[in-house]
Formats: structure tokens, sequence, C-alpha cells
């Protein structure tokens, strides 16, 4: 796979530094589903991404994907129920990508801990832009739940995660893929969420796998259940 680093400038956040990696014998101009990964560096690195999709995509289990990394920066202060975040991500980096490269269908969005709840926070603020999310152990703080007051951004997370649990209808048609350890302390708050979004009809689904808040638990969920979301019709 081919990677080509960018940099977005003047977002509300400030620079974002992502890179894109395109399939090798694949041109900028041949329309390809998308994948945008929160914390990218980390998920190529430490948990394999790109040989994942790269096997995947030989085996003819998925399309060939462009894979957006993104460079966290400050990242509890971007990923943690920022709405300048999900700004800079609607309206800036994908339009930058989309301006590069052909993108065929709306993009899929992935992210574990703080980075599924500002890939949730995302799509819940510009419904419509992606057509699916893998959210992995998301940080869904909430209040009698979760033992995280002195975090800094407790108020901003546990505002927006009400604000979740309020809705009555469904916000958003992207297809919504929640995994969680059993050994992690977010396994009720994502049991909660998930819950929460079923009941107001959207389509998610939510499984608990053997693993803990690392990098190898979540390396292996990706198969089946990010496979399965990337090999959805709906998401590309």
């Amino acid at each position: 796979m081919a990677r080509r680093k960018l940099t977005v400038t003047a977002t509300p956040v400030g620079d974002i530094e992502i890179a894109v990696v395109t399939p090798v014998g694949t041109r900028r101009a041949d329309p390809l589903p998308l994948l945008v990964a929160h914390d990218g560096p980390e998920y190529s690195r430490r948990a394999h991404l790109l040989s994942v999709l790269r096997a995947a995509t030989e085996a003819g289990r998925v399309p060939p994907t462009r894979v957006v990394l993104l460079e966290p920066g400050s990242r509890n202060e971007r990923y943690a129920a920022n709405p300048l975040w999900a700004e800079a991500l609607t309206e800036h980096v994908l339009p930058t990508v989309g301006t590069a490269y052909a993108i065929d269908g709306r993009p899929s969005l992935m992210g574990a801990s703080l980075g599924a709840l500002a890939s949730l926070q995302a799509e819940w603020l510009h419904p419509g832009t992606f057509g699916g999310l893998f959210l992995q152990s998301g940080s869904f703080f909430r209040k009698r739940v979760d033992d995280e007051e002195e975090f800094e951004f407790w108020d901003r997370v546990t505002t927006f995660v009400t604000n979740v649990r309020r809705v009555r209808r469904r916000r958003t048609d992207a297809h919504i893929v929640m995994t969680c350890g059993t050994a992690e302390g977010n396994l009720t708050n994502n049991r909660q969420t998930a819950q929460t979004l079923a009941a107001s009809g959207h389509d998610v689904s939510f499984t608990e796998l053997p693993g803990r808040h690392d990098w190898r638990s979540w390396e292996a969920a990706f198969d089946p259940y990010l496979l399965d979301l990337l090999a959805l019709p709906d998401t590309r």
C-alpha cells in the first residue's frame, strides 16, 4: 500500500496531520471506499490495521479500500467530545481528501476509547457524513457509572453522552458496529450506549469480546467485525 502524508491547515483545531494509504495499483482518480481511523498511526503500528486490510482484500473479503490515518495531535482536547474536532474532520479533512482522491460512497470512521467517542460525535453532529462507524471500547462516560471525574474533559464527555441517551428518534442511518472487552472498565457504558442507540431505532450491533482496553484486543476484533462492516454495500 502506498502512503502519502498531507497537512490539513486552518481547521478549527489547528493543523491536522494525516496519511492517506492507497492499495498499490490504484490511481487517485479511481473511486475507492474510504476508511478514516482515529489514532491512525497507532492502529497501523500496534494493531496492524493495514496488514489486516491488505490480507482481507487479497482474500476477496473486502474491496480495495483507501485508509486515512489521523494523527491525534492534542488527543484529549480533540477527541473528548469536542464539536470543533467533529467540524474539522467532516468539513476540512474529508474535503481535502476528496479533492485529492476519488471516493466511492460515504466513508467509514473508526476509533478506540476516546477515538470511538469522537467517531460517534462526528456523525451525530453531522449526520449522513459516514456510512459506517466502528466503535471500539468507547469512552462513553456517564455520571454514577464511571469513576472518571478527574478527567479534564469529564463534563464535556458526559454532556454529550447524556444528549445521546435522550434521543428518541434515529439520528443517523450509518451502520454502527461496537465492540468492547469483557475485562475493561468501559464495558457498562458501552452496553448502555448500544442499548440506547438500538432503542432509538439506530442500526447498531454490540459484541462483548474477551480482552482488555489495549491494542491487542482491538486488533482481535477486526476479524470479523470491522471486515464485515467494510463489506456492506451501504458503506461504499
